[in-house]
């Protein structure tokens, strides 16, 4: 019997032959993120398994809206310096964790990777297993390894052509609200399909970065051209890409015709709550606060296909729209081709690269009864400020579409 993606990943990095789902194996990783370096000095670890292979951002509450924070982040600063990190970003000098990490050559097909973060699924795109083990993340600093059980492997077949005006986000918010949040539940998800492969890199990204609202251990593309373009010149180490074997046995096989997908929006309170945008038109939901940001479509492309939208109109004087880049990287690009300033004319407000407004931390937390449509990756209550506020998901052409009419509203009439 052959294998899937995940268990030829897992199989080689635990120095074996073969494993099957529900096994336990020991497995080396190859590279780590987090933020418990002042947990492995209370333990008087005096040395991390490998500087090379840890990698810490600031991004969640940069800059520090506390002196707890800032305090916090010193004493981080600190930390880094005695363990000899060489991968430590601070803000103004990286961004959001899972883009940084892949900009600063961390991920390549192959690789087994386990972060400290729940969107480490993220990483999936690059054809590598990658995982939140954030409450392993002490033992794996120390040692560089972590045990796994190996996950049941899902197909998710996306057939068809993808419409004009339909991204990433539009795909995984149909899958989820056919499937539900559960169908990836410590499950490795395989998605493939003619659809895959028309997808941009940064479309794709987006669908492995919500592998973790559907339950994933791993949100796993196949590797071709459009990755290897992307990590050329950032991976210097030799990788391969890896494919399922013809005779893989897979826990379950869904198929897609994507083909007459349109705009879709999550309602509030899960991301399952997936529909066609087109259907809640009549509803003239309005909307208070627009957001353009976090690890899950703020790329170049999602900031391009906003600009285009809002470039010589005005975002509605009911609307605050925040726009927050992924990285500092996307942030220049976004900056030279003259993106941010269409969209900082337009009425947006430019902030770094920040997780803040995502999780509700700070730099645009929702008031009580405030409405919000979100380019990020959840809408539980209470996600980004109020648990009276309600936040709607959708892809980048419709959060900014919506910011120039009030409402929620179908992108394609502005495109």
């Amino acid at each position: 019997m052959g294998m899937t993606i995940a268990e030829k990943i897992l199989a080689k990095h635990a120095g074996v032959d073969s494993v099957k789902p529900g096994q336990y194996v020991w497995c080396k990783v190859d590279a780590t993120s987090g933020h418990s370096l002042r947990a492995l000095e209370l333990l008087g670890v005096d040395r991390v398994w490998d500087p090379e292979r840890v990698f810490i951002v600031d991004d969640h509450q940069a800059p520090p809206p506390t002196i707890e924070v800032a305090n916090r982040m010193r004493e981080t600063r600190r930390l880094v310096k005695k363990y000899g990190i060489k991968h430590y970003y601070e803000y103004g000098r990286g961004g959001i964790l899972h883009q940084v990490f892949a900009e600063r050559g961390m991920y390549a097909p192959g690789e087994l990777i386990a972060q400290g973060d729940s969107h480490s699924t993220s990483g999936g795109v690059f054809n590598a297993c990658v995982t939140n083990a954030n409450m392993d993340a002490v033992h794996i600093l120390a040692f560089g390894d972590l045990w796994f059980r190996v996950p049941e492997s899902v197909r998710v077949v996306l057939n068809g052509t993808l419409p004009a005006w339909c991204v990433g986000k539009d795909v995984i918010l149909k899958v989820a609200s056919e499937l539900g949040t559960d169908y990836g539940l410590y499950k490795s998800v395989e998605y493939v399909g003619p659809v895959a492969a028309q997808m941009t890199l940064a479309q794709r990204w987006t669908i492995s970065n919500m592998g973790v609202e559907v339950g994933a251990k791993f949100a796993l593309f196949e590797a071709d051209a459009k990755t290897d373009a992307f990590l050329k010149d950032r991976v210097t180490r030799p990788y391969e890409h890896v494919t399922a074997d013809p005779d893989a046995a897979y826990e379950a096989q869904y198929e897609f015709d994507l083909s007459t997908l349109t705009p879709m929006v999550a309602r509030p309170g899960d991301p399952g709550n997936g529909v066609p945008v087109e259907s809640v038109l009549t509803e003239h939901v309005k909307i208070d606060q627009a957001f353009l940001g976090s690890c899950t479509n703020a790329r170049l492309e999602d900031l391009e296909v906003a600009a285009r939208i809002i470039k010589g109109k005005q975002i509605h004087p009911d609307v605050r729209m925040l726009v927050s880049p992924s990285s500092q990287e996307v942030f220049g690009q976004a900056l030279k081709a003259g993106y941010l300033e269409i969209l900082a004319d337009a009425g947006a407000l430019v902030e770094h690269s920040t997780c803040g407004p995502c999780y509700g931390g700070h730099m645009g937390v929702l008031g009580d009864h405030e409405v919000c449509i979100s380019s990020s990756n959840r809408n539980f209550q209470g996600r980004m400020g109020s648990p009276l506020a309600k936040v709607w998901l959708a892809s980048p052409a419709t959060v900014a579409a919506s910011a120039i009419a009030g409402e929620i509203v179908d992108p394609r009439q502005y495109l």
